[in-house]
């Protein structure tokens, strides 16, 4: 079935065509939201935000056939909202579990996906919505101006600042071809 008509009846109350238009976001929601808070669990509080919202805003989406870049605005502009309540509080403990997984995860191995973990961590929140909104989830800048609510020369001004951090930090932090034994790898 086609988005246009997932939208329409779940307009008119249909939670299984709103589950079925979710379903096929679900794994990039979560990520790109990840890439914005840099925790699991805010993460997922987030998505779970940007769908009640969807939900029960539905109605207020005009183009039926943009309901993805909808979606995904009201998913970066929930990481933010919780970015903002998370910077009123002065005091956060983090809980580490006593025992890790068994395996360690195969990803962290490549060291690609480090380095840009890392720069992306160093990028203020802003710099790292806008870089998660335009290159991970592929929307233009006039689409991620509309989401932020901040002119198209602010987000491209952000944008540069951002991909200049990033690549400041990749030079600076690439890992060199001496490990701390001073063999090489």
């Amino acid at each position: 079935m086609d988005q246009r008509r997932l939208v329409e009846r779940a307009r008119q109350g249909d939670h299984d065509a709103f589950a079925e238009l979710v379903h096929a976001a679900i794994a990039k929601l979560d990520t790109a939201a990840f890439l914005v808070l840099r925790d699991r669990e805010l993460a997922r509080d987030a998505v779970q935000d940007a769908l009640i919202r969807a939900w029960r805003d539905l109605r207020s989406l005009r183009d039926a056939d943009r309901f993805d870049g909808w979606i995904y605005r009201l998913t970066i502009n929930a990481c933010l909202d919780l970015i903002r309540r998370r910077q009123r509080r002065p005091i956060e403990v983090e809980i580490v579990p006593l025992f890790s997984p068994r395996g360690p995860d195969p990803a962290i191995h490549v060291a690609d996906r480090a380095l840009v973990d890392r720069v992306l961590r160093r990028l203020d929140e802003p710099g790292r919505a806008i870089v998660v909104l335009h290159y991970y989830l592929g929307l233009p800048l006039t689409e991620v101006a509309v989401s932020l609510g901040v002119p198209i020369g602010t987000v491209k001004s952000r944008l540069h600042r951002a991909l200049s951090e990033m690549r400041a930090e990749a030079i600076s932090g690439a890992p060199s071809a001496v490990t701390s034994g001073g063999t090489t790898a």
